[in-house]
């Protein structure tokens, strides 16, 4: 991605806000980032000129950031968070940035539907493989902003991370998936949905049901299973939820792609968010019955990004990039399948 047309994207993008009519996540700097990945430069600006209409002014601030404990998580801030991490990332090398933050936002995972830590695995990528440039920082700076501005716990998630499992029953990632509870009502937006949960009986106890990582590379492992097994469910769940149920895919693919650039210290925790992310999204919006994965021709794992290419879709493009990282670490060709269906949904 060495041709500049990701940077010119990135430069487009960043007079515009991480959200638009109200709550909409901003789609584009994740979008254009896979695009380039797999060789679709052509088509960057072509995709922009198209989703660039729709999309809000760069939010101003109100005052800097002092209290950063007060500020996180108020949506109001996203002028003022945008701005800080802008300030961080000219006076601090990237990772130590990330490094800092990281754990601080992790425990709200579920800010912006998950679009915060998303953004964060698409920007780290880039600066992990390939220079480092002021419109990659910038592009790691509003990502960095927008996770903070709408850091959003998942009910149950602090216990989780903070450890307390005594005298749960462990499971495997498959085993944990399959035991997840589902809300009654399964209606309204995310936040109604998140809101559901506490009062859900088996919904701490299905949550706490994973067996945590021992070590960083058993949470790499577990990571790479939760991503592969949450992409085979979209076979079985995503008519249900076509958008919403990509980002029980995304967002672990996001964390995954985090790791490396963290200290391997944060692996572990790393994978319990990425897992409650997952079970969240899964809980509020897949049935509690799937059905029998589609017919869906399989292609090639080349094909498989052109057709989401051609499809335009930003969640079709983006589930198209993290199934291709999925079956590079598996071999699974099942989940090539996941984007072409994805594409018949939306």
């Amino acid at each position: 991605m060495s041709d500049g047309i990701l940077d010119e994207a990135y430069e487009r993008l960043h007079r515009t806000g991480p959200e638009y009519e109200g709550w909409l996540s901003n789609h584009g700097p994740m979008a254009v980032e896979a695009l380039a990945r797999h060789g679709h430069q052509g088509q960057v600006h072509r995709w922009l000129d198209d989703y660039l209409g729709r999309l809000d002014e760069l939010p101003r601030g109100l005052h800097p950031i002092d209290d950063w404990r007060a500020a996180l998580g108020d949506p109001k801030r996203a002028g003022d968070w945008l701005a800080y991490f802008d300030r961080q990332l000219r006076e601090h090398p990237w990772r130590d940035v990330l490094g800092t933050w990281w754990p601080r936002l992790l425990p709200g995972i579920a800010a912006g539907a998950t679009h915060g830590v998303i953004r964060v695995g698409h920007a780290v990528r880039v600066l992990e493989t390939d220079d480092v440039n002021p419109p990659r920082l910038t592009e790691l700076a509003q990502a960095l902003g927008y996770w903070a501005a709408r850091w959003q716990p998942i009910p149950g998630t602090d216990r989780v991370l903070d450890g307390h499992r005594a005298g749960r029953e462990q499971m495997d990632v498959d085993a944990a998936l399959a035991g997840l509870p589902r809300i009654d009502d399964q209606t309204g937006g995310v936040r109604d949905r998140l809101g559901q949960l506490p009062g859900v009986p088996r919904w701490e106890p299905a949550l706490a049901a994973l067996s945590p990582a021992r070590s960083p590379d058993e949470a790499k492992r577990g990571l790479t299973t939760l991503v592969h097994r949450a992409g085979l469910d979209y076979l079985r769940f995503g008519h249900a939820a076509p958008v919403m149920l990509v980002h029980a895919v995304t967002a672990p693919t996001a964390v995954l792609r985090t790791l490396p650039a963290l200290d391997r210290a944060l692996w572990a925790p790393s994978l319990a968010a990425a897992w409650a992310a997952t079970a969240a999204l899964t809980s509020v919006y897949a049935p509690a019955d799937g059905i029998a994965p589609p017919t869906v021709t399989a292609v090639p794992p080349a094909e498989v990004f052109a057709r989401a290419a051609r499809h335009g879709d930003e969640h079709v493009v983006k589930l198209a990039d993290a199934v291709l990282d999925a079956h590079a670490a598996t071999g699974d060709d099942r989940l090539l399948t996941a984007a072409g269906y994805a594409g018949q949904l939306i």
